[in-house]
């Protein structure tokens, strides 16, 4: 078998999301295009210092609940620390719920969703590949997500925000983070909330965002 560069981890302990399987296609096409070669599994054994030697980027696909083992929580936590990436993938927010190192990386943790409705994301900086094809002003269908805390106040880098004012449920005011990024160490970790519906890896909007993004992370 080659050796697959992009590592997409899709188990989930909680929650799955019906969109895993179109999300996966997608981000395999991406790494393809990026001339990468993908690999989706569910097997919590691939995380080992190993395979994960051989891993330009880690995406966590709609991960819910505890999905590593402590041997993978130890092998993914070096692997990070040393230079690995990380994509994390709307439910992603809410993996490894009892794992302070993720949620250190994270900045934040899942909080709950209104129902899926039309809103507009506000892209505020396009100075970073994932936000550089993206409107300013998005409009989406989507879970709006809500999260516990601030991401910004751990130090991350926020490339959008969602616009409370244009669908019910939000928590955060007018400071609602949805995208954002950070180097850890001398790793990098990037997370979108977006990306609940099939359909939506599909539109080509979406599919630049996520394209960027591990254009970044291989960078």
């Amino acid at each position: 078998m080659p050796t697959a560069d992009v590592l997409i981890y899709t188990r989930t302990a909680g929650y799955r999301h019906d969109s895993i399987p179109a999300g996966a296609t997608a981000l395999a096409e991406l790494a393809r295009e990026l001339g990468r070669a993908a690999e989706v599994t569910e097997d919590p054994g691939v995380f080992t210092p190993e395979r994960l030697g051989r891993c330009a980027v880690v995406v966590l696909l709609s991960t819910t609940g505890n999905v590593l083992t402590p041997e993978g929580r130890t092998a993914f936590e070096a692997y990070l620390r040393g230079g690995g990436s990380l994509l994390a993938v709307h439910a992603a927010a809410n993996a490894e719920p009892d794992w302070p190192f993720y949620g250190e990386l994270l900045g934040t943790r899942f909080d709950g969703h209104p129902e899926i409705q039309p809103g507009l994301v506000l892209v505020d900086d396009r100075d970073h590949p994932a936000t550089a094809p993206l409107p300013a002003r998005w409009a989406r269908t989507d879970e709006w997500y809500n999260f516990t805390s601030h991401p910004g106040d751990a130090g991350v880098r926020i490339l959008a925000r969602a616009d409370e004012t244009s669908y019910r449920g939000g928590t955060h005011g007018d400071d609602h983070p949805l995208v954002w990024c950070r180097e850890a160490d001398r790793g990098r970790f990037f997370f979108t909330a977006l990306g609940h519906a099939s359909e939506t890896y599909r539109d080509p909007a979406f599919r630049a965002h996520l394209s960027g993004a591990l254009a970044w992370l291989t960078a």
